[in-house]
C-alpha cells in the first residue's frame, strides 16, 4: 500500500478502503464532514460509507468500477486523509 494510503485498511470483496478519524471535539468533528462533503462535490463521487459519533468518522471508500483501485481513489483517499489533519 502507498504511503498516501497510511491509515487506510485495504479489504477485499468487494474492494473497499476502511479509515476511521478520531477528533478530541464535537466541534472538529463538524468541520471534517463539512469539508469532506465540499471534497466530494469538487471530485464528484462520494465514499460508499460515512457513519460517526461526537468525536469519531468512519469512512468506507469502493473502487470507483467497483473491480480495483486505481490512482484517482488513492488520490481521493490521501486527501481525505489531508482534510483530517488539517483539523488536528
Amino acid at each position: 500500500m502507498s504511503d498516501a494510503l497510511q491509515g487506510w485498511e485495504r479489504r477485499d470483496k468487494p474492494p473497499t478502503l476502511f479509515r476511521r478519524f478520531a477528533f478530541e471535539r464535537y466541534a472538529q468533528t463538524r468541520a471534517f464532514l463539512d469539508a469532506l462533503s465540499a471534497l466530494c462535490d469538487e471530485f464528484g463521487r462520494h465514499p460508499q460509507n460515512i457513519n460517526f459519533g461526537t468525536t469519531y468518522v468512519n469512512v468506507t471508500l469502493e473502487a470507483a468500477d467497483g473491480q480495483a483501485f486505481a490512482p484517482q481513489d488513492e488520490v481521493f483517499a490521501a486527501r481525505i486523509s489531508a482534510l483530517a489533519e488539517q483539523g488536528e
